[in-house]
């Protein structure tokens, strides 16, 4: 396919989106179905086109003066590719797919400036949650959204299990030479996005992936994960387990000692978590996949327990854009239901002195800081830790992480990681101890 053909894809594919209320990846495995002269690349450019149509939504429209599929669509290769004009024209013009050629109100609109626009229009993230995000960032609203409007790399984490940072790094760079050691986790891998028209690298399909060495996971993820403080013989409770990424994280902190108790309220969510401990070569976690009843023996002797919470989804925004623009006000309070019930239940569970972490991959203080000062206003029996403090014992960061999450404390010493702060997905991070096996007051 030529320029014109996967730009007009692409203005298809929103469209369908936008009237049909389709979830983007469905959008596009639908259209890929249906059209199969397409290859590879045409796929990956075309997809990649419609994620950051969603992703700039807000400035798009704004700066176009136009909301359609259309402008959006030639919004992204105008103002965020910055393709060349004459170009984009010219290959438009000789291809029989293309859409109807730019207009000059559509060329003026790609070097539009629109710094004096709404925060919620620069940072590009849904009006009724600006008070929300101002809340959390102040004046940096605009800018914090901006960053969850970029485009994500891929984070592998290195299981320590079978192998060092240093020879998993070699040879993930024997397969894709662009890889490259994490900023602020020790065992975090990055390969970064170079092209804005390509693909991601398969990074599932290389060797040291197949062989258990890395696992794909955010590094932000993987700093929650560090959080923990897990130790060698610790007994560790993952509530919230869903696949087991973090499960794996755990197990290989432990070296394969102690236990970790792996269990989700939704075992279906459980199904991944299998094969993943198959190849990661994890020994020491008990998966349970039936009512929370199950757990009663656990109740009061685990050394750690791990809740990442129910949330939004607010701080994955750069890798799901089109949720950006479905989250709801109706959500967001089912959400916090759901978290502090995840909070409260997880607790008991915390023997005297144990660690309760609390995890939410949000960036709105609604699910984050609003929800531990509750629960602490709750249960008197746990005071809060200092994350960063906790993130540092845990041996398990770079040289260079500890002055930037200096810069990501919140409220008193939770962690906020951002895109914009970090360059990981929006991750908040909360560590407690139980102090006493008091009753809670209610």
């Amino acid at each position: 396919m030529r320029l014109g053909g996967r730009i007009a894809a692409a203005i298809e594919i929103l469209d369908v989106i936008e009237t049909q209320n389709r979830p983007v990846k469905l959008a596009v495995r639908e259209w890929g179905s249906a059209h199969r002269f397409a290859g590879s690349g045409d796929r990956a450019f075309i997809s990649g086109l419609v994620m950051d149509a969603l992703r700039r939504k807000q400035s798009l429209a704004y700066a176009m003066g136009d909301n359609s599929a259309r402008a959006l669509a030639l919004g992204v290769v105008g103002r965020i590719w910055a393709m060349d004009v004459e170009a984009l024209k010219e290959q438009m013009a000789a291809d029989p797919h293309a859409p109807e050629p730019l207009t000059e109100a559509e060329i003026a609109a790609f070097a539009r400036d629109i710094s004096d626009a709404p925060n919620h229009i620069r940072g590009d993230y849904p009006e009724w949650l600006a008070v929300s995000l101002e809340r959390v960032f102040g004046e940096g609203a605009a800018e914090e959204g901006a960053g969850m409007s970029d485009r994500a790399p891929v984070d592998l984490r290195v299981n320590e299990l079978k192998t060092d940072p240093d020879r998993a790094l070699a040879a993930v760079q024997s397969k894709i030479p662009t890889a490259q050691a994490g900023a602020l986790a020790r065992s975090c891998i990055r390969i970064p996005l170079n092209d804005a028209t390509g693909k991601s690298p398969p990074a599932d399909a290389i060797p040291a992936y197949g062989k258990g060495w890395v696992e794909v996971q955010d590094e932000g993820s993987q700093l929650a994960g560090l959080a923990a403080g897990v130790k060698p013989g610790d007994q560790v409770l993952d509530f919230c387990a869903g696949a087991g990424g973090k499960t794996l994280e755990l197990a290989a902190m432990t070296g394969n000692t102690g236990q970790i108790h792996a269990w989700d309220h939704d075992w279906r969510r459980m199904k991944a978590i299998w094969p993943r401990l198959q190849r990661a070569g994890v020994r020491n976690v008990q998966v349970h996949d039936g009512p929370e009843e199950d757990l009663a023996e656990l109740v009061g002797k685990m050394d750690v327990v791990f809740v990442d919470a129910p949330c939004t989804g607010t701080g994955t925004w750069r890798r799901r854009p089109d949720a950006k623009w479905r989250v709801s006000e109706t959500a967001l309070n089912q959400r916090i239901q759901d978290q502090d019930e995840a909070i409260d239940k997880a607790s008991k569970y915390v023997k005297p002195g144990g660690r309760l972490v609390y995890v939410t991959c949000s960036i709105l203080l609604d699910e984050n800081g609003d929800r531990i000062e509750a629960f602490l206003s709750r249960y008197t029996n746990f005071k809060q830790l200092n994350s960063r403090d906790v993130l540092i014992a845990s041996g398990g960061l770079t040289d260079a992480a500890a002055d930037v999450l200096a810069r990501c404390e919140v409220g008193e010493g939770a962690l906020q990681l951002t895109p914009h702060r970090t360059a990981t997905d929006g991750f908040f991070i909360a560590v407690m101890e139980r102090t006493s096996t008091a009753a809670p007051v209610r």
